[in-house]
């Protein structure tokens, strides 16, 4: 019984393709203790191949049609009563479909128990070679709610698909292994040692208070190592004020704690594409390029047919199938929905997140709308798949009671010493309420400060504060510059601040994470509580001068409304109602248990994910390709415009010549910017756009960008939209 044959005309038997997907799913499955019925589960998924009719069709692909396959393995597992296996088996190249309903699902409705009421090709010869025996459902899954069986049901796809992958890759590459070519965990450990050592032992202050923050970082970062080296694996918080070194010291955290536990790589999830590349090229910096895989919708690396030309490249481009890498830097968005995901492509990874640290970076961020379905995945990977979760932040979300809910019972625990001492040591500025200005004058109070920073909240908004200010050393940062363009721009205001030059930004929301500039004063338009502490976090930031001097101010633009984050400004304002200092550790939480209260319980979970699991939708039980359809991160698709300047202008033309591949439009992301719908219409309709190739748009009336503003938002009519 032939299972694959190669270009070399070598043929791979069905036995040896199975024993060799079972070897390699079960090892995957040992990180969580479910080895057995992985083999079991690659033992079956292909026995369909034992058929005359599939038989024939390898040996004539051009003359005979396609034959099922796979679900004769489903089939086989359905006769033990082994649901898992079964609709893991049956959906290994096609994905994970709804379950149905036994009884009413019907042959061809595209339901698990409809496919396996079909008539399939005759396929008992697999006895003659195969043997195998049924193994029980893990205790937890037994026991679990239906989420749990759910989410068992896809890491134990995930091992098969993965496996299944690796063995044809492996026997069809003529056994040779193109994978994990990165360093050992001991040598990682000893780059960051390396890295973190000057900071340590750092003595060129230029003052006494310079000074004093750095030995408060240092404390963070020694406590994060100290803990990382003694810890069991949990879930924990990391609490460390706007400033405090977090990134870093949360790294340093999880390096250790994945030595010290065996654990097998570190994830680091962020919120946000605009500071994601520079988190990334940090990580590079500390522990080498071929250790770091940056992932997300931003980038993308070609599996090139000369792997020799690009062998860093090519790695790269493997690594984003499985996240076989040491270190993975990626979004929420590419976390989350990979954990509801139906397809293999996007499942394939979801094992190698098990026994890993996953660290969350700003974990308030973490989407209201889905914020149940997120915290029940969380709960999951750290009870029943041995892995560790930080929750990262300056302003913990006080989730301790919807983690209950989702069957987490063990302890949360605070990884830093004296947090409520340290943000008391932290406190680098003063917060006051401005009240309400009319345009003109926050205008007019930035053209009299010489460095200042502006945070407004719509992009329209940012665009004509600037033109309105209209002077030298004035910045305009949103996401409607190209991100290379926005780079540079930030280079030339750190220069400025640096050199005390005159320098006034207005920016968006993009500043408040993971952006490290320091300013004398800020302004902030009402938002939330933490979008206030982090945009103070851009305020006296190096502790170069003193509290007092050092203002942060919330305001409200007189005639301009901001429904859109209403019941964030109603928790903000009710909660300075009860606490004068709006940093203190209990106004955070007492922020956020009041912003969800606001929100309703029924806004945790708008699409009803966790529903759908235990009461099933429209009567089919595991409804996995119903809810990957509804679960994304972000509801308003966005449409991408390349902007033809500098390298961008080269990099189009060769998709004129017609050299697009991925690690061509992975550059191409540097020059280009994202717009909702509505902004892309006019756009088009006014002539502004040219498609060049399969939905790629290129700005072909250059009047729309300005290197200082960006992409406008006036398309001759002055219709605008925020983000």
């Amino acid at each position: 019984m032939i299972a694959h044959i190669n270009n070399l005309g070598e043929k791979q038997s069905v036995k040896d393709h199975l024993e060799g997907t079972a070897e390699l799913a079960k090892m995957f499955a040992e990180e969580f203790d479910c080895g057995e019925i992985a083999y079991y589960c690659g033992i079956l998924h292909d026995i369909g191949k034992c058929s005359d009719e599939f038989q024939k069709r390898i040996c004539d692909p051009e003359h005979v049609k396609k034959v099922d396959h796979s679900t004769a393995g489903a089939l086989e597992a359905m006769k033990e009563g082994n649901i898992p296996v079964a609709m893991a088996a049956a959906g290994h190249h096609s994905g994970l479909m709804d379950g149905g309903n036994y009884n009413l699902s019907m042959e061809g409705d595209g339901t698990f128990f409809g496919r396996i009421k079909k008539q399939v090709p005759n396929y008992s010869k697999w006895k003659e070679d195969i043997t195998f025996k049924n193994v029980p459902l893990p205790l937890f899954c037994s026991k679990g709610t239906k989420f749990t069986m759910s989410f068992f049901i896809r890491m134990l796809y995930s091992c098969l698909v993965d496996a299944d992958y690796l063995d044809t890759e492996r026997f069809m590459n003529g056994g040779k292994e193109n994978r994990g070519n990165y360093s050992s965990i001991n040598r990682i450990c000893s780059s960051f040692d390396n890295y973190i050592n000057g900071w340590l032992h750092k003595t060129d202050f230029t003052c006494k208070d310079q000074e004093e923050l750095c030995k408060r970082r240092n404390f963070i970062l020694k406590n994060c190592l100290e803990k990382g080296k003694k810890l069991n694996r949990g879930l924990y918080t990391l609490t460390v004020p706007t400033g405090g070194g977090k990134t870093t010291a949360s790294l340093g955290f999880a390096l250790k704690h994945m030595k010290n536990n065996d654990m097998r790589r570190v994830i680091y999830v962020i919120p946000y594409t605009s500071i994601i590349d520079q988190n990334a090229e940090v990580f590079r910096d500390i522990l080498g390029d071929e250790n770091v895989l940056e992932h997300h919708s931003g980038i993308s690396y070609e599996r090139t047919e000369d792997q020799a030309e690009n062998f860093d490249t090519y790695q790269k481009a493997l690594a984003t199938e499985n996240w076989d890498m040491p270190v993975i830097v990626t979004t929420a968005v590419q976390f989350f929905e990979s954990l509801f995901a139906s397809k293999s492509s996007k499942c394939r990874k979801l094992h190698n997140i098990a026994n890993s640290v996953i660290i969350f970076d700003e974990a308030q961020t973490l989407p209201m709308p889905y914020l149940e379905p997120c915290i029940a995945a969380i709960s999951e990977l750290v009870q029943n798949y041995k892995s560790t979760v930080i929750l990262c932040t300056a302003t913990q979300p006080a989730l301790d009671g919807i983690f209950r809910k989702y069957g987490f019972h063990g302890e949360i625990q605070e990884i830093c010493d004296s947090v409520e001492e340290l943000y008391q040591k932290f406190k680098r500025t003063k917060i006051s309420n401005s009240g309400v200005l009319s345009f003109l004058e926050l205008s007019q109070k930035i053209k009299e400060k010489e460095q200042v920073l502006c945070i407004v909240n719509k992009r329209k908004t940012a665009q004509e504060l600037y033109t309105n200010v209209n002077k030298e050393g004035t910045y305009c940062l949103t996401t409607l510059l190209y991100p290379a363009g926005r780079k540079q721009q930030i280079q030339e205001i750190r220069y400025r601040l640096d050199k005390g030059m005159p320098c006034r930004v207005i920016a968006t929301s993009l500043v408040e994470a993971g952006v490290d500039l320091d300013f004398p004063e800020v302004y902030r338009q009402e938002t939330g509580l933490d979008s206030l502490i982090q945009a103070a976090g851009r305020c006296n930031r190096e502790g170069k001068r003193k509290v007092e001097d050092s203002n942060v101010y919330l305001y409200k633009i007189d005639g301009e409304n901001n429904s859109f984050n209403s019941q964030n400004v109603d928790a903000l304002f009710e909660t300075l109602r009860f606490y004068e200092d709006p940093t203190d550790l209990k106004a955070i939480t007492h922020y956020f248990m009041l912003y969800r209260g606001l929100l309703g319980k029924e806004n945790l979970d708008q699409k009803k994910i966790m529903d759908a699991w235990e009461r099933g939708i429209d009567g089919r039980l595991f409804p996995f390709s119903t809810v990957s359809e509804k679960f994304h991160l972000i509801e308003t698709q966005t449409n991408t415009i390349y902007i033809p300047v500098d390298e961008g202008e080269s990099l189009i033309g060769k998709i004129y010549d017609g050299q697009m591949n991925r690690e061509l439009l992975r550059k191409l992301g540097q020059y280009s910017v994202n717009i909702f719908p509505d902004h892309f219409k006019r756009l088009v309709e006014y002539g502004c756009l040219e498609m060049v190739s399969n939905a790629i748009y290129v700005l072909r009336d250059m009047n729309q960008y300005r290197k200082d503003i960006g992409l406008q938002m006036d398309v001759e009519t002055g219709f605008g939209f925020y983000i």
